[in-house]
């Protein structure tokens, strides 16, 4: 069995009240580790504080919007506090506000992407991302180092039909990691990412079923990922035997960038 290094450790998971957030959370709690959740969903907190305490974990809820720099100042400074440091951040909140950019019928503009929704989409995926961590980095530094993982999409890759604002923040994302390794690697702070391909989460029951199963079509391993397929990844790449993966951007997609 490999040693993960991963016990005692504290760890932050932004949008850790759902879908791949809280298979992360729960999944660092098995390893031992004290987890801090960040979400705007204070409802979920009891739901999401009782599985990290049964897998083995401690848990702190915050309710926070990333996008917010008080929020994001004060959920710090309350999980500093409590214990002291963050010895690991995953950015993984995130929304969904579909659209195309222009939609065309019967020789007339029928609709556009809305200010609001391409706004929105920026400012969780994006700049939420960035705000945690700014934040959270000089603490790392002051505390010999850490591992800060986002969340992108295989979308930020190549893009995807009705998701201008979407895809511009995973493909944003993998940018800031890429600098972020640059910048953050000489304080031993591993900085990367995980591209996840389609999964059967809370966020993606807007979609029509006929784009889920041509998802499922084009992915090589015939099926949707679950969250715990991302959790793991998360949980390797925080780990000692990741000790040396640092600027990365790893596919966590069934294959389906090779099977587009």
């Amino acid at each position: 069995m490999i040693e993960t290094g991963l016990k005692g450790k504290v760890v932050v998971v932004t949008g850790g009240a759902a879908g791949i957030g809280r298979a992360t959370a729960v999944r660092f709690a098995q390893e031992g580790c004290r987890v801090a959740v960040w979400d705007v969903n204070e409802s979920a907190a009891p739901a999401v504080l009782d599985e990290i305490a049964e897998a083995g974990g401690e848990g702190v809820f915050y309710k926070v919007n990333v996008a917010e720099s008080d929020n994001v100042k004060n959920a710090l400074d309350s999980t500093l506090a409590r214990w002291g440091t963050v010895n690991v951040l995953i950015n993984n909140a995130g929304i969904l506000r579909d659209g195309q950019l222009v939609k065309y019928r019967d020789g007339a503009v029928a609709g556009t992407m809305s200010d609001e929704n391409f706004d929105a989409v920026i400012a969780v995926n994006l700049r939420g991302v960035f705000v945690c961590t700014r934040a959270v980095a000089p603490v790392m530094i002051s505390g010999g180092g850490g591992v800060i993982l986002s969340a992108s999409s295989v979308v930020g890759l190549y893009g995807n039909f009705g998701q201008t604002n979407y895809v511009a923040t995973k493909a944003g994302v993998i940018g800031m990691t890429r600098t972020w390794a640059r910048e953050l690697g000489r304080y031993n702070i591993r900085v990367n990412a995980v591209t996840p391909g389609f999964v059967a989460t809370e966020i993606l029951s807007s979609m029509p079923e006929k784009i889920l199963a041509s998802a499922r079509g084009h992915t090589p391993l015939g099926r949707m990922g679950a969250p715990i397929d991302i959790a793991n990844a998360y949980l390797w790449l925080a780990s000692d035997a990741a000790s040396f993966v640092h600027g990365a951007v790893i596919p966590v997609d069934g294959g389906i960038v090779v099977g587009t």
